[in-house]
């Protein structure tokens, strides 16, 4: 089940539901990548296709999440692609209008969804700066917007851990 909510100013509305139903995931082939020059650089193993699918329209910004995802530990790696509700996608925030989300409804406590949203401003920025970004945002997901060891202030923590995957702060 997904749930779209919509957000404009600081009131977030339930606007509708969405059940879909898939028993078998559709197998990615190379031929369903974009055509794009910065595409040579992605990996052939194409190992991060069913958590980066959603980005493949934004070339620029699928390099820079894969180049992030193919430095960082393996536990790491294996709990984001063994997770059904970790997901990667676009803040769509239009001026005037809010934006939209789809997401996997929560699960039990400590099992909440897992969904992280990046913005298409990090395809031009500071290469270092995205790159620190996008490891900070999968260290909330893979800390569950929770502490690390002794910090428990959750943006400190996940700046720690995004440091000791290589990603430290500019």
């Amino acid at each position: 089940m997904t749930v779209q909510l919509s957000k404009t100013g600081k009131s977030i509305t339930m606007l509708s539901f969405r059940f879909t139903w898939n028993s078998s995931p559709r197998k990615q082939r190379n031929s369903d990548y974009p055509q794009h020059p910065i595409m040579s650089s992605v990996s052939e193993s194409h190992r991060f296709n069913s958590i980066t699918r959603e980005l493949e329209p934004h070339a620029e910004l699928h390099v820079r999440v894969v180049r992030v995802l193919e430095q960082l530990p393996e536990e790491v790696l294996q709990d984001f692609l063994n997770d059904h509700r970790f997901r990667i996608t676009i803040d769509n925030y239009t001026p005037g209008q809010g934006w939209t989300l789809f997401m996997p409804t929560p699960g039990p406590i400590g099992f909440g969804t897992r969904c992280v949203v990046l913005r298409l401003k990090l395809s031009h920025c500071d290469e270092a700066f995205a790159f620190y970004v996008i490891a900070h945002e999968f260290a909330h997901a893979f800390l569950r917007n929770g502490p690390w060891g002794e910090i428990t202030d959750v943006e400190q923590a996940a700046d720690a851990l995004a440091a000791t995957w290589g990603f430290v702060r500019p």
